[in-house]
């Protein structure tokens, strides 16, 4: 089930890539500063409102479907969580409404705000259609909602910024599009609840799931987001508007990636379990963390390496000397990020022990904001990148310590460190390179250390990869 879901999603993976570069690209050209400033603060309140409110059931969707669909309760199961999304969807404008009021925000800051909220509910709905398919191993329909969505959004949010929307039309054109989604897949998904009734036990046992699991997202958010809003209170919102240009160039290039394998990873560790117990997610779970850490360690370490040149090519002018210095400390912290998000953290899920999952995200939660009281004050920019990098870290033992009493989940030590020293020679290449500039100084680095990397590995066939990328050619002929 990974492996097909691994090449089945990949078109989600190159769509997503593409999209969050152009991203980058285009709106820090389009907007200014500000205006790209105010549109990563009101990303934040659309992203924390949504878990707040939402993404428990989203989460309850995706980890119960495979247990329903094996005892015959699948009709139980959409009736349950549909209302139980619909109770807690009503709160979402009462939420807007507050915000709104109460916050003495500028105009443009409002508009945003306006956006991200009405964003909300209609981009949590079709989150819950795509995990269904997720869960169900509808590979192709998951997949091209989510190129839909992705695609879709960033070419309307586009639009509406070049007429002047300013920082609202990325989360216009987002919710827009999500909305337009529903239209074809919601009467399919609403009509599964056919037969189907509110099970109080049922729905009891999905919040005690769902609920600690939102809590720890709304964590990860704080230790995501906290940066952005000190750095607005301390220093404004243009410098808000670098450091989400230099983040999101940084952490959006690796998220693609982990996302990815995310998408594969997480109801083929579930199926495993379920279907094959203790013994079945073991080896599961070995083959997952090795590949992981083979495709994402020498992308972060590339990321790094790249900086300069990347920023001079896909950020905007106001914008690109902030976000050079920004990009290689995000490297280190989206890698940690992701191997905590998409592995670490799926022994809480898996065990079914995700109030766990609060002690193992409120540990650099905790951590990101105290550093970032007392050194964003301080170091200003550089305050921020050293707290988020060392907050990433600490999450990531905190998550691995906490985790092995949940489920536990093999660590793969000896393709870590193969990894690890392939990356080292690949550093070592890139380094001793001329620094022509441009795309010209992008494609030389790049090449290279692809080059040197890949041919390490594949060299000393480490961990079998030559193995497993040609089942995947061979998989490619094959329906998905």
């Amino acid at each position: 089930m990974f492996w097909r879901g691994v090449l089945g999603y990949l078109p989600v993976n190159i769509a997503q890539g593409v999209v969050g570069l152009l991203t980058i690209v285009l709106f820090t050209r389009v907007l200014t500063p500000e205006e790209y400033g105010a549109y990563a603060l009101a990303f934040s309140a659309l992203s924390l409102t949504q878990t707040i409110l939402l993404t428990w059931s989203e989460a309850a969707m995706a980890r119960f479907f495979a247990a329903r669909a094996e005892d015959g309760r699948l009709p139980d199961h959409f009736t349950t969580l549909y209302r139980l999304w619909g109770a807690c969807a009503l709160a979402t404008p009462v939420i807007a409404a507050i915000v709104l009021s109460v916050l003495p925000l500028d105009a443009p800051m409002k508009v945003a705000l306006a956006a991200a909220f009405a964003a909300v509910v209609a981009k949590s709905l079709t989150k819950l259609s795509q995990e269904r398919r997720r869960a169900a191993g509808e590979v192709s329909g998951a997949a091209l909602l989510d190129i839909v969505q992705t695609v879709g959004g960033f070419a309307l949010g586009l639009i509406l910024a070049l007429v002047g929307l300013g920082g609202a039309a990325p989360l216009l054109g987002m919710g827009a599009i999500s909305l337009l989604c529903l239209v074809f897949v919601l009467p399919t998904d609403l009509g599964r609840m056919r037969g189907g009734r509110f099970d109080h036990v049922m729905a009891r046992d999905y919040a005690t799931y769902g609920v600690p699991v939102a809590l720890s997202l709304i964590l990860a958010l704080v230790l995501s987001i906290t940066d952005r809003f000190l750095l607005a209170a301390y220093l404004g919102e243009a410098t808000v508007g670098v450091y989400h240009a230099g983040y999101s160039l940084g952490s959006r290039t690796l998220d693609v990636v982990f996302i990815w394998l995310g998408m594969a990873g997480g109801p083929a560790l579930v199926s495993a379990l379920e279907r094959g117990g203790p013994s079945a997610l073991k080896d599961a779970a070995r083959e997952q963390a090795s590949f992981m850490a083979l495709l994402t360690l020498p992308a972060a370490t590339g990321l790094a390496l790249v900086a300069p040149s990347l920023v001079e090519l896909m950020v905007g002018e106001s914008l690109r000397a902030g976000a050079a210095q920004v990009v290689p400390w995000i490297a280190a912290s989206g890698w940690l990020s992701g191997v905590t998000t998409y592995y670490l953290l799926q022994a809480f899920t898996l065990g079914r022990r995700t109030p766990m999952l609060i002690a193992a995200m409120a540990i650099p939660a905790l951590v990101n904001l105290i550093l970032n009281l007392l050194l964003i004050p301080r170091f200003g920019l550089d305050g921020a990148l050293w707290a988020t990098t060392a907050s990433y870290g600490g999450g990531a033992v905190a998550a691995w310590a906490l985790g092995r009493s949940a489920q536990s989940l093999p660590i793969p030590w000896d393709t870590l460190a193969k990894a690890g020293g392939a990356c080292l020679l690949m550093a070592g290449a890139v380094l001793i390179l001329p620094s022509p500039g441009g795309i010209l100084e992008l494609i030389l680095k790049a090449g290279v250390g692809a080059a040197v990397y890949g041919g390490v590995v594949l060299g000393f066939n480490v961990d079998g990869l030559r193995g497993k990328l040609s089942g995947l050619a061979r998989r490619k002929a094959r329906p998905v």
